[in-house]
């Protein structure tokens, strides 16, 4: 098809990011995605190739997004593979313990701003050097809690590299504002996935009841927030445009609702299994 865009999902392997491939290869869209391993990569191509219509087809490669030469790699492959990248979505990412700073494994520490935003940088970098090359693209930048400047205990680290990230785009949209690159946000909201899922055993119990309770009230499954996101990034043409799921507004309605409408047991998956609960 001399119409079909070509999308690179960086992290699509899994969570959001398998989610977002999902939806774009359904509606026709050549998809690239990238993981860590080769054979994570392999799996879920096998896994998406399933949704492909249209003529879509979906490919990808290991990329380590905190390695600059990888992440040109991945530019060069889906080049190769597809033509022009249409639109860049920097949707890998990484969390933290929801441990206070003092007694996150140093490791953490390292690795959470690494991935978060310098993977981020690496990839904004480079897409946007070669969109304007070929005279045209989209690139998205992925919120996250602490975006907005809000606090939680245990989300110090994660959060200061979304709230990095959206000065970082900030400032990219105010650069590109006389490129032929359209430059954005793309803002999910809470999503369970095994990200939001694996501090279910690292944290007393009464600190993950607390958890719990907000994601019951405000969080979404990937195949909820997915299709709209794709749906809105393949119409948008706006440079600088914020696609927000979960807007502060909508977010403000379901913890009102919630006074008077229960939302226990939404997702069964974030209870704790016994074994979970007596290792916290």
């Amino acid at each position: 098809m001399a119409d079909q865009k070509t999308v690179v999902v960086t992290g699509g392997t899994r969570g959001i990011g398998h989610g977002l491939a999902l939806e774009f290869l359904k509606r026709g869209t050549n998809v690239v995605i990238c993981g860590r391993g080769q054979a994570a990569v392999d799996s879920a191509i096998a896994e998406l190739s399933l949704a492909a219509t249209g003529g879509a087809r979906v490919t990808g490669t290991a990329c380590d997004v905190t390695k600059h030469d990888q992440v040109q790699a991945l530019w060069d492959f889906a080049k190769r593979e597809c033509g022009d990248v249409d639109i860049w979505i920097n949707n890998a990412g990484m969390s933290n313990t929801r441990f206070p700073i003092g007694r996150l494994p140093q490791d953490e520490v390292e690795a959470v701003p690494a991935v978060n935003l310098i993977g981020t940088m690496y990839g904004a970098q480079i897409a946007l050097k070669g969109m304007e090359e070929q005279g045209h693209g989209a690139l998205y930048n992925f919120e996250g809690f602490g975006s907005n400047g809000m606090k939680q205990h245990g989300m110090s680290l994660y959060g200061c590299t979304k709230f990095g990230l959206t000065y970082f785009t900030k400032a990219l949209i105010k650069e590109t504002k006389d490129s032929p690159v359209i430059v954005g946000y793309m803002s999910p909201g809470i999503v369970i996935t095994d990200l939001s899922l694996r501090d279910r055993g690292k944290m007393a119990p009464e600190r993950w009841e607390s958890v719990k309770k907000v994601f019951n009230i405000i969080a979404d499954r990937v195949e909820t927030v997915t299709p709209w996101l794709v749906e809105n990034v393949l119409a948008n043409d706006k440079h600088g445009a914020r696609i927000a799921w979960l807007t502060t507004k909508k977010a403000a309605g379901r913890f009102i609702k919630s006074r008077f409408v229960s939302t226990l047991g939404r997702f069964p998956e974030l209870e704790l299994t016994d074994d979970q609960e007596a290792a916290a």
